[in-house]
């Protein structure tokens, strides 16, 4: 599916420039993916970006929340639904992903895959709330429709980005996961988050596509492992050792032919001082660790890929040039060494 330790992205840049921003993916990445640019509009965050269509959203000006549809809204939405045509991403809300096409059209290269992205349901319906701050998550109907919408942005994206790889990798972008079982979301269980992310991922799969997780905090990495996902992204940087504490599910994992992105080049302002040796020590000891947990070497590199530990959209332009570079030599030791 992928070769070993090739490399990706995870979405955002510090870009406000598409083009800039789709040149640093091109030149330093072998899974290309399309530029989030949170800096660019408040309409490319990560919750606002994926909410064009959602009869419940409201927006004024930096800020935004849900309130009951109107009913010729709501008929749309679920014959939208009912029709399966998936949900658009408009370029008010997706510069990079327009500007992205069209550079694939000029370079007129087909890649092996490409990469897009959402936003995880627990993280969308979590973070979407009403004006008293209540997450339509408890909310039923809400939190089954915005399942749906995620799910028409996902298949909407495998359909456009179809003719120019040969397969499609969605990286479900999830990092309220990490948030589970502490004080701030009592209410959200394990069960229900597995259901709704093997929901996602099993639509991902059903249109075609290749289906991803990236999280970028430590969490109960078996709840992402037993939803059917082809790859685990997790922040290899901060976190390379937690994986050796599921032993039996990460076998389990590697078995099925789950591949591992390692987000291995922080995103933080540890990379100003981020060095190859540094980086490469790190990864070496988290390959080391899975081997100790009796997965076999062979596999584990042959299902290995690297990648930055989240997006670089808080980082500086230099930063995030530092960070690409130090991801690019990283993935030349691992394939020529």
């Amino acid at each position: 599916m992928f070769q070993s330790f090739h490399s990706t992205g995870i979405g955002s840049l510090p870009h406000t420039d598409p083009v800039a921003a789709c040149n640093v993916i091109l030149d330093f990445v072998d899974i290309p993916f399309w530029p989030q640019l949170p800096h660019r509009s408040f309409n490319e965050l990560m919750v606002p970006q994926y909410s064009e269509g959602f009869p419940f959203m409201k927006m004024e000006g930096e800020s935004f929340y849900v309130e009951p549809a109107r009913e010729a809204e709501l008929s749309a939405f679920y014959e939208a639904i009912a029709n399966r045509s998936g949900f658009p991403i408009s370029k008010e809300y997706a510069a990079g992903f327009y500007t992205f096409i069209d550079v694939l059209k000029r370079k007129e290269r087909r890649f092996d895959v490409i990469k897009g992205h959402i936003t995880g349901p627990l993280t969308f319906a979590l973070s979407l709330t009403d004006k008293q701050k209540r997450p339509i998550f408890f909310d039923e109907e809400m939190k089954e429709l915005s399942l749906e919408l995620l799910e028409g942005k996902a298949s909407w994206q495998i359909e456009m980005l179809r003719p120019y790889a040969d397969k499609v990798l969605i990286f479900i972008d999830e990092p309220i996961l990490t948030a589970l079982g502490t004080s701030a979301y009592i209410g959200v269980g394990n069960d229900e988050a597995s259901r709704m992310l093997t929901e996602v991922v099993d639509h991902i799969k059903e249109c075609g596509g290749i289906a991803g997780i990236h999280c970028c905090g430590r969490a109960d990495w078996p709840v992402a492992l037993s939803s059917g996902i082809d790859v685990f992204n997790f922040d290899a940087y901060d976190f390379w050792d937690t994986l050796r504490l599921y032993p039996e599910d990460m076998r389990a994992y590697i078995d099925r032919g789950g591949y591992i992105a390692w987000g291995i080049v922080p995103t933080t302002e540890a990379v100003k001082d981020a060095t190859f040796d540094i980086l490469k020590e790190k990864l070496d000891n988290g390959l080391a660790s899975l081997e100790g947990s009796g997965i076999p070497k062979t596999a584990i590199r042959q299902q290995s890929l690297i990648t930055p530990s989240c997006g670089t959209g808080s980082l500086s332009i230099e930063d995030t040039m530092k960070a690409f570079s130090l991801l690019k030599d990283l993935r030349n030791s691992y394939v020529e060494g």
